[in-house]
């Protein structure tokens, strides 16, 4: 008793008892020594939110606390420990085809916010972060790329396919999007066993993009990306692991910006491209870059050097939504540094960028050992899955400023000649086009340029997914046999397949060229050329003449144009007022 009294009448030393009387009724509820709460603060961070992407969230933060909490005592680190904290995100699954998807990427700047809140106000000098779905993750490693603390991130994890009791054919999210125009017995079927557990969706959709990315990039130890969020390890093996890397990384003075290097940008998008990941990294890796003080286009690399490494670099992978399997399949086989190993060894990666685990790229790769590719789940480099990289970009009248991308890994038909030439068919709005397609899906022609606008970062306002259409396009063009093609100032899931090109900027909602197309203009994607172009707007009297038009409606209408939709919220406003373009990361700017 004497002990603990002398102990306690040395806790109130900073002349702030309400500060201190906090701290420590924390310390002590949460089982830690009291005596450390003017110490430096680590803690753990978590992404939740209203679907199975975040039901696997909680044990882990709870399981990486208590990891931290043990070593902290084991070693007698001077290091207060403080309660988690969490950020709330959305599900892009269930949000795809309404109007709450706008919500989406305003999420990962919600994300941003939150974390930014949590470590500045706690002034935290380390923290251990369990990232879910795809938008939080990058949010997340944004504000701590900006605040700049020792951090390491720990993925939640892939949901596990399902199947389907019927045909025996494997399930997921985009499996159900695609058969949206089915009987509602096949509907009903595919929703009761497409998603069976917990976890962010399996395929190389923008989730697994995201966290090959930044785990490639550094910032997460390689070989916990591809196991199940169910996988035993996240709970009992990797929270200790996650501890020795931010242990590792304050006793060397390692910083997020020391990892996150324009090398370590340039491996990240070359892993994910090998894999065909998701058009969303060309958003995320700008926005990340940002935070940690990089100009992505300037400084890692130019859009020709993009195209150029495209254009270059074969798929490795046999992965949904191109291919047949989930990343639960990729870990079965060895994981995520089977892929870098490979990589690595065809010259591709630079192995010398540091990582979260002390260790360099290559030394990480090393000390994992993992297998040569298996030839079907993970394809050597000389024999892969396709021979071309997954992305392209892509510039013309319809995207003066490039950045309008194309995924070529999921494009099924329609290139001849390394090119697509369309009819446009004009839609104003999302939903409109949906309406299309669940009512007279007969009016789309084959040849057809769907042509969605006024959904970009400003017009939408928040730039949302096109799931929901691009896979009742693709369903449509699988059953009558044809080509029907999109493009969109928005973005889309990266479990979108088809010849659909997103990202075109300017948007509609600022006059660029895709609000002036006009149904039945000739438009051509030139794959040759990296081109996207009208061929109306060639004519400058005629682009003239169509602006002038755009530009008298908007006037009449309060400086918007009609088509632009009304908004209410505070994010929606901040949004459409702050928005940078597609190209810049899409993201609100920060004054």
């Amino acid at each position: 008793m004497a002990e603990g009294q002398a102990r306690e009448t040395h806790v109130f030393v900073s002349g702030n008892p309400g500060r201190d009387v906090q701290r420590v009724g924390t310390a002590r509820w949460l089982g830690e020594d009291p005596t450390l709460i003017h110490e430096p603060v680590w803690g753990v961070l978590g992404n939740l939110g209203d679907s199975q992407c975040y039901l696997g969230v909680r044990s882990k933060v709870d399981a990486v606390h208590q990891a931290m909490s043990a070593r902290v005592a084991r070693d007698g680190l001077p290091i207060r420990l403080i309660a988690p904290g969490f950020t709330l995100a959305v599900s892009d699954g269930q949000l795809n085809g309404t109007a709450q998807m706008r919500y989406s990427l305003i999420g990962r700047e919600a994300v941003n916010d939150a974390t930014e809140l949590h470590l500045r106000a706690s002034d935290m000098a380390g923290v251990i972060a369990v990232v879910a779905c795809d938008k939080p993750p990058v949010g997340t490693l944004a504000a701590i790329l900006d605040f700049n603390v020792p951090a390491v991130l720990l993925s939640d994890g892939s949901i596990h396919p399902g199947v389907d009791p019927v045909t025996n054919e494997r399930l997921d999210i985009v499996a159900a999007f695609q058969v949206a125009s089915a009987d509602d017995e096949t509907r009903t079927r595919t929703a009761l066993h497409a998603c069976p557990g917990q976890g962010s969706c399996g395929g190389m959709f923008t989730y697994n993009t995201m966290q090959t990315f930044i785990a490639v990039l550094g910032m997460e130890p390689l070989h916990m990306v591809a196991p199940a969020s169910e996988d035993p390890r996240r709970l009992e093996q990797f929270p200790a692991e996650l501890v020795d890397c931010l242990v590792t990384m304050h006793n060397i003075g390692l910083r997020p910006r020391d990892i996150v290097t324009p090398a370590a940008l340039r491996n990240a998008v070359t892993v994910t491209m090998a894999m065909g990941g998701s058009t969303n990294v060309a958003l995320h890796a700008v926005e990340l870059a940002r935070s940690a003080g990089l100009d992505f286009w300037g400084q890692v690399m130019s859009q020709e050097e993009f195209n150029d490494l495209s254009s270059r670099l074969p798929v490795l992978v046999n992965m949904r939504p191109f291919g047949a399997y989930s990343m639960v399949d990729v870990e079965d086989v060895g994981g995520l540094p089977v892929i870098v190993a490979e990589l690595l060894r065809g010259g591709w990666l630079d192995g010398s960028t540091r990582t979260c685990t002390g260790e360099t790229l290559a030394e990480q790769v090393a000390r994992l050992a993992p297998p040569a590719p298996d030839g079907e789940v993970v394809h050597p480099l000389a024999a892969p899955f396709k021979s071309t990289g997954g992305l392209r970009l892509l510039h013309g009248n319809l995207a003066p400023d490039g950045g309008a991308i194309l995924k070529l890994a999921g494009v099924e038909r329609g290139i001849v000649n390394g090119q697509f030439i369309g009819r446009a068919r004009v839609f104003d709005s999302e939903q409109s086009l949906i309406d299309t397609l669940a009512d007279r899906p007969e009016v789309i022609s084959d040849g057809d340029m769907i042509v969605i606008r006024y959904v970009g970062p400003r017009g939408a306002p928040g730039m949302p997914e096109m799931l929901d259409p691009t896979s009742r396009i693709t369903a449509l063009c699988r059953q009558r046999d044809i080509t029907v093609a999109l493009m969109t100032d928005g973005r889309f899931s990266g479990g979108s397949v088809g010849l659909v090109i997103g990202h075109i900027s300017p948007e509609a909602y600022l006059a660029g060229p895709i609000a002036l197309v006009e149904d039945g203009d000739t438009i051509t994607v030139d794959l040759e050329g990296n081109r996207l172009d009208c061929a109306e707007l060639a004519d400058p009297p005629t682009a003239q003449q169509r602006l002038a038009s755009w530009q008298t409606a908007a006037t009449a209408n309060g400086g918007a144009h009609p088509h632009v939709v009304a908004i209410e919220g505070r994010l929606l406003r901040r949004m459409r007022s702050t928005a940078r373009s597609a190209l810049d990361g899409g993201g609100m700017q920060d004054s």
